[in-house]
């Protein structure tokens, strides 16, 4: 049987990381994209060595459409015809009120989280259309499900994504193609060190008094929504630390 490939946006790090692992123990062939090439040379050395996977690297910027299309269209026939394509590439900038808010951090989201998601799943789609196959999971956040202060244009971001998941799954009912969306908690990864620009103190501070989700929780929640049956779609999961309530609502010890 022909293994079953994976496209995964993100995957130098975090979920990304932790997702390209578990589909790889799973049997998957991988795409795994990302801006940082000694990352993609490292993920790919380590599941040559633990999987029976084949890997192929792309280091790519989602933000940017022409690198998006020039390097997906670079793949062999063979590649190209892509089962699963997890877009799961975002961030965080800043945590600042919109009238303090820096133009610079909302590009970044607004480009990476949305037009990226948008830009990897126009390149790729096409292609499960014809095949009448293909699932198509993208990473959205408890971000997207309620607002919280200080964070209006992140949020923005997600609620875009539980937008265009939802807009997926009636453009591509046709088509027989699945659209899972799932939205974690919080997640200890580099993503407060990424919204806090490398501030560790202040990313550390997020994740003390009580037991945050880990990547591979929401990596394993991947597995399980490609693992269902043709017949069964898991359209949207929101996967939260038994500690948190909403967006910015914990229960931490003191």
């Amino acid at each position: 049987m022909t293994k079953r490939i994976a496209l995964i946006t993100g995957a130098t790090s975090g979920l990304g990381r932790a997702i390209a692992l578990r589909l790889a123990k799973d049997g998957y062939n991988l795409i795994i994209t990302g801006r940082r090439k000694d990352r993609l040379e490292e993920l790919d050395k380590e599941i040559g060595i633990k999987y029976n996977s084949t890997v192929i690297s792309l280091c790519l910027d989602v933000r940017n459409y022409e690198e998006v299309e020039k390097a997906i269209n670079s793949l062999s026939e063979d590649w190209k015809k892509i089962d699963i394509l997890v877009n799961n590439a975002g961030l965080a900038v800043g945590l600042d009120p919109i009238h303090q808010g820096v133009v610079d951090d909302w590009e970044r989201m607004i480009d990476t989280n949305v037009k990226g998601l948008l830009y990897v799943t126009r390149v790729v789609s096409p292609g499960m259309v014809d095949r009448k196959s293909g699932h198509i999971i993208n990473i959205g956040s408890i971000a997207g499900k309620g607002v919280y202060p200080n964070g209006g244009v992140y949020c923005a971001t997600k609620h875009a994504v539980d937008a265009l998941s939802q807009g997926m799954r009636m453009d591509f009912l046709p088509y027989n193609i699945k659209v899972t969306q799932i939205c974690p908690g919080a997640v200890e990864t580099e993503f407060s060190l990424v919204r806090f620009k490398g501030n560790q103190g202040r990313a550390d501070q997020v994740y003390a008094g009580y037991e945050n989700l880990v990547a591979d929780d929401i990596a394993e929640a991947v597995y399980y929504a490609v693992s269902q049956p043709a017949h069964v779609d898991i359209q949207d999961m929101l996967i939260m630390p038994t500690a948190q309530a909403t967006g910015n609502m914990f229960h931490k010890e003191e």
